[in-house]
């Protein structure tokens, strides 16, 4: 029998210890990836990761809500939110806003506005350009583009800008999802190359006035970065996280053999 993520959820919802284990061993790797991401201070702090794996235990956390089966990149989207969400995030000495951006960023591309935005996630150009299927030196001239734009629009500048605000930028990004925003399934068809042009062009248009959507593209990109990048924790790792969530170890079998998508 095949364990999927679908099976995951839906055993984490029903306080199974099988689905805890599973969510133990291959996402609090994935969670060590994305702190090394936006906190590297962080990334060895077992104190905040217990804290984050109570918290997605809760009754209210919404990373098990899907109403129907979910995609492991979805769910891993999800997942990255909760704990971003969890990281203080301490003002930039130059704000800038989404209504900045919007004006300054206005000439760039669909794919140069992602290369941009992939900064304030603090991705260099070594991490963006597979992500975005470039080169990093192509992501390095759109960057610079991008900060000479921005710095036509506000009265205090240096090139750090959108690094220094990225987290106050996602947070109004995620915010100002609108009736017409794209669903994860039409990026995850981009990334797995099943979209249509016709569709394509469609989302071109949408994301040239839509940084909620620019934001939820690159979030796709980096779950996979972040899944291809991570490996499953060895049981023993994984005991500090099963104690603290009181499930008991995983029984020893060779009939199950757990996979990631649904």
């Amino acid at each position: 029998m095949i364990y999927t993520c679908y099976e995951m959820v839906r055993d984490c919802r029903a306080d199974v210890p099988e689905g805890w284990i599973y969510f133990i061993s291959h996402y609090v790797p994935v969670m060590r990836k994305a702190l090394e991401q936006y906190a590297p201070e962080k990334a060895g702090d077992a104190a905040l990761l217990g804290r984050i794996l109570v918290k997605a235990r809760t009754p209210e956390s919404f990373i098990f809500r899907a109403s129907e089966p979910p995609e492991e990149r979805w769910f891993v989207a999800q997942l990255r939110q909760l704990l971003v969400g969890e990281l203080e995030a301490s003002a930039a000495e130059i704000p800038i806003d989404l209504e900045i951006l919007t004006a300054a960023l206005e000439p760039l591309t669909m794919t140069e506005k992602q290369a941009a935005w992939l900064e304030t996630m603090h991705y260099s150009p070594a991490q963006a350009g597979p992500m975005l299927r470039v080169s990093p030196e192509t992501v390095e001239k759109v960057r610079n583009r991008a900060a000479e734009l921005i710095r036509g629009k506000v009265d205090s500048w240096r090139r750090t800008l959108l690094a220094e605000n990225g987290a106050s930028l996602g947070r109004e990004a995620a915010a100002g999802a609108g009736k017409d925003c794209l669903p994860t399934k039409a990026f995850l068809d981009v990334v797995d190359g099943r979209t249509t042009w016709r569709d394509r062009e469609m989302m071109d248009r949408h994301l040239q006035t839509c940084w909620h959507c620019v934001d939820h593209f690159c979030r796709m990109l980096e779950v996979v970065h972040l899944l291809r990048s991570s490996q499953p924790l060895a049981e023993v790792e994984g005991e500090p996280f099963r104690s603290l969530l009181g499930v008991a170890a995983p029984k020893r079998s060779g009939w199950k053999r757990f996979i990631g998508g649904a």
